[in-house]
C-alpha cells in the first residue's frame, strides 16, 4: 500500500480524520521524563513486561476524556474547568497549553467530527457542538445538540461520533441511582444509549427522552463506548453496588465480587437496537461460588430476589448478557482499540467502597476477527480472566480515590507510538503508556 493510503486508512479507523493534518514529526518522540512534572510519591505503579510509562502532565483539573485534533494538539476535557488543548514539543512533552472552552459545567463527554471541524462536549443535562479551528485551537458558535437529560445520578454523558458516520452522535446516559427501578421502561430516559442524526438537529437541540433512536437499554452506566474495526459499538458498563441475593426469605451478601462489570456488544449505531441488557432486574455473575442456592457460570445473569413471576430463567430468556465480564466494582471509564484491532485497552477507574479495593489500572482485552468478519473477544463468555493488566497501582487492595492512579480517558497518538491515559485522582495527571 502507498504510504499516504496507509495513513488515510489508519486515520479513518481512529475516527479523528487526521488525513492532511500537519502533525509535527517530533511529536512522536517518547520522553523518559518531562521537565517540571513531578510524580506522585503516595503510590507506585507497575507495567506489564514489554511496556513502559512516563508521567506527561500533573496538576490538571480532573482530566476525563482525551483526543487529538487534526493539528496534533492533545485535547483534554477537564471536569469542572472546561476543555484544554496541549501542544507537544520536539521532546514529546507538553510545550504549551491553552483553554479552548471555559465552562465549569463540563464533566466528561468529548468527541470530534471526522473532519476535525466540530467539537462536541457535555454536561449532565446538555450536549453542545462548537465550530473548531485546530490551527488556532479555538471553539466558536456554541449550539445545543441534545437537551433535557436527567441531571442526577450517574451524570457523565459519554459522546461518540462513528468514524464512518459523521452525521451521527451517540450519547450514553446512566441510571439515576444504584437500582433505578423505573428504567425497566426505556422511555424513562435513563440507563440507555441513544443515537441522534446531526443532519436533522431541530432548533434548540434534540430532547433526549423522546427523540433519537436506541442503541440498547437496560444498561446501568455505559461510560465507555468503543468502535471496533467494523465501526460497531462496544459498551463497557459500571454495574451495581451492595447487592444481596434473597431466596426463601433469606438474604445473602454477594456484593464483593458480584455483579461483574460488563463488556456489551451494542452493534451498528445507524440501526435502532432495542435489545434489553437486563438492568435493573438481571445482574451478571462475577463469582458464582457465593450464590449458593443455584449453580451459575461467570457471565450468566441472576436476580437479587427471584419470584414466581420473574426469575433467573426469565433473565436467560429475555435479557442480553454481556460478551465478557470484568471484575466487580472496577469501574471502567474508557476504551480504545489498537491499530490492528487485536486488543481493546480499558481504563478501570477503581472501586469506591469495596474492601479490598480493586481496579486502579489499565487492562488489555485480546480480540480476534471471526470468519464472518466480526470482531469478538478471544476469551469465552464464561471467562473471568479475559483480560490482563498493563498499568496498575501496586497497592491495589489498599487504594482509595485520593491515594492511587485513577485512570479515565484513553487516546492513541496518531502514529500509534504511544497511548495517553488520564487520571483524575487528587492530582490530575496524564501518563504515556508505550511498548519498550
Amino acid at each position: 500500500m502507498h504510504p499516504s493510503a496507509a495513513l488515510t486508512a489508519t486515520l479513518a479507523i481512529v475516527g479523528t480524520a487526521l488525513a492532511g493534518a500537519n502533525l509535527p514529526r517530533q511529536a512522536s518522540s517518547i520522553p523518559s521524563s518531562c521537565p517540571g512534572v513531578t510524580a506522585r510519591t503516595t503510590y507506585k505503579l507497575s507495567v506489564a513486561t514489554g511496556w513502559r510509562y512516563t508521567l506527561l502532565a500533573s496538576g490538571l483539573t480532573k482530566p476525563r476524556s482525551l483526543l487529538f485534533d487534526t493539528e496534533g494538539h492533545l485535547l483534554v476535557l477537564e471536569a469542572g474547568k472546561g476543555l484544554t488543548a496541549h501542544t507537544l514539543g520536539a521532546d514529546g512533552c507538553i510545550a504549551s497549553s491553552k483553554t479552548v472552552i471555559s465552562m465549569a459545567q463540563l464533566n466528561h463527554g468529548l468527541a470530534l467530527s471526522p473532519d476535525g471541524k466540530t467539537l462536541y462536549v457535555s454536561a449532565a443535562p446538555t450536549a453542545w457542538s462548537y465550530a473548531y479551528d485546530a490551527k488556532t485551537m479555538t471553539a466558536t458558535n456554541q449550539q445545543v445538540v441534545v437537551k433535557g437529560m436527567n441531571p442526577g445520578g450517574h451524570n457523565s454523558r459519554t459522546l461518540a461520533v462513528p468514524p464512518n458516520r459523521p452525521d451521527l452522535l451517540i450519547v450514553s446516559l446512566g441510571s439515576g441511582g444504584n437500582i433505578d427501578e423505573p428504567t425497566i421502561a426505556k422511555e424513562t430516559g435513563r440507563a440507555i444509549v441513544k443515537v441522534f442524526d446531526l443532519g436533522k438537529t431541530p432548533a434548540g437541540g434534540y430532547t433526549y427522552n423522546t427523540q433519537g433512536w436506541y442503541l440498547g437499554y437496560g444498561l446501568r452506566n455505559e461510560v465507555a463506548l468503543v468502535f471496533d474495526g467494523n465501526n460497531m459499538v462496544w459498551g463497557v458498563e459500571n454495574s451495581g453496588d451492595q447487592l444481596t441475593r434473597v431466596v426463601g426469605g433469606k438474604s445473602v451478601d454477594v456484593h464483593i465480587d458480584n455483579p461483574a462489570e460488563e463488556l456489551n456488544y451494542l452493534g451498528d449505531p445507524s440501526k435502532s437496537n432495542e435489545q434489553w441488557y437486563g438492568y435493573p432486574t438481571c445482574w451478571t455473575v462475577g463469582d458464582p461460588k457465593v450464590i449458593t442456592d443455584k449453580t451459575f457460570k461467570v457471565g450468566q445473569q441472576f436476580m437479587i430476589s427471584p419470584n414466581a413471576t420473574f426469575d433467573d430463567a426469565s433473565c436467560a430468556a429475555k435479557s442480553m448478557p454481556p460478551r465478557l465480564s470484568i471484575k466487580a466494582h472496577s469501574a471502567p471509564i474508557d476504551g480504545k482499540f489498537d491499530k490492528a484491532f487485536a486488543n481493546m485497552y480499558v481504563s478501570l477507574h477503581g472501586s469506591w467502597n469495596r474492601q479490598p479495593a480493586t481496579g486502579y489500572k489499565v487492562v488489555q482485552i485480546p480480540f480476534q476477527k471471526l470468519n464472518d468478519s466480526r470482531y469478538d473477544p478471544v476469551a469465552p463468555q464464561d471467562s473471568a480472566a479475559g483480560y490482563s493488566d498493563v498499568l496498575w497501582t501496586q497497592n491495589e487492595g489498599g487504594c482509595s480515590g485520593s491515594t492511587c492512579l485513577r485512570p479515565t480517558g484513553i487516546t492513541w497518538h496518531p502514529d500509534y507510538s504511544k497511548m495517553y491515559v488520564g487520571s483524575d485522582g487528587s492530582v490530575g495527571e496524564i501518563y504515556l503508556l508505550y511498548k519498550a
